[in-house]
């Protein structure tokens, strides 16, 4: 394994985010914020409990979640897209490095920001709502597989794209209604029966449910179920890249 090269990739990529500070780590944050004051305290304070738990609470790990996974797609499909376009890349496919390495670098980096994002944003919610974390292990799991996995995902988008517009097409039209369909605003109880068994066919459910499970230890789907659709995911889009690299998909010609 050569550490030194998956080192250059990472704080290479790790640098190209300290130089865009207010677009990588400020706008989220304050998109999120603006969520918490209107759906948290506006809104929030005429909802009733959902499990128990006040409104403005519930919401906080399906904000979290929602924040968490377009910035994972955003950020390693622009930092794989850029040495595609700008032409650099033949010279990390040519250096003596393998795709294992290179895919560590890039998508390390990528989720390296994604998690400083969420763990800023949970910091952020307490100056607008009290919360408690009755599983703090389980917490930390989901966030790191929540920002690998669609780190992954977005590494994939990023080679797979051959247009600045269609980096966007996924997370826009893709990820986001389904993370605002995946019970980030409710739970999936209160929809008619009907819906309850469409909404089972949303990935995004599954991580928002599991995610809010590690917080107050209620959730939608079971916890086992979550994790298993997460680390099936995971499999695939491993799956893909390792496809990628093999066939030179986009990247050699």
């Amino acid at each position: 394994m050569n550490f030194y090269a998956i080192r250059a990739i990472y704080l290479f990529e790790l640098a190209r985010t300290w130089r865009t500070l207010l677009q990588s780590i400020a706008t989220p944050v304050i998109s999120t914020s603006l969520y918490f004051v209107v759906f948290g305290s506006a809104i929030g304070a005429r909802m009733e409990a959902m499990h128990g738990i006040p409104y403005g609470a519930f919401i906080i790990p399906g904000l979290i979640m929602m924040a968490l996974l377009t910035e994972s797609i955003s950020n390693a499909s622009f930092g794989i897209y850029m040495p595609r376009y700008s032409g650099t890349i033949y010279e990390v496919l040519s250096a003596p490095v393998s795709y294992i390495e290179i895919v560590i670098g890039y998508v390390g980096a990528a989720a390296t920001k994604s998690l400083i994002l969420g763990v800023i944003i949970l910091l952020t919610a307490r100056l607008f709502v009290d919360y408690e974390i009755q599983h703090p292990l389980m917490m930390a799991l989901f966030l790191v597989l929540t920002a690998v996995t669609f780190c992954l995902f977005g590494f994939i988008i990023g080679i797979w794209a051959d247009g600045w517009e269609k980096l966007q097409i996924v997370p826009a039209l893709i990820v986001t209604p389904l993370a605002f369909l995946g019970g980030s605003f409710y739970s999936i109880e209160m929809l008619p029966p009907l819906w309850q068994k469409v909404t089972l066919f949303n990935p995004v459910v599954y991580l928002i449910s599991g995610f809010r499970w590690s917080f107050y230890g209620v959730s939608d789907i079971s916890i086992g179920i979550s994790l298993a659709m997460i680390l099936g995911f995971l499999g695939a889009c491993l799956l893909a890249v390792w496809w990628i690299f093999k066939t030179g998909y986009r990247l050699k010609n």
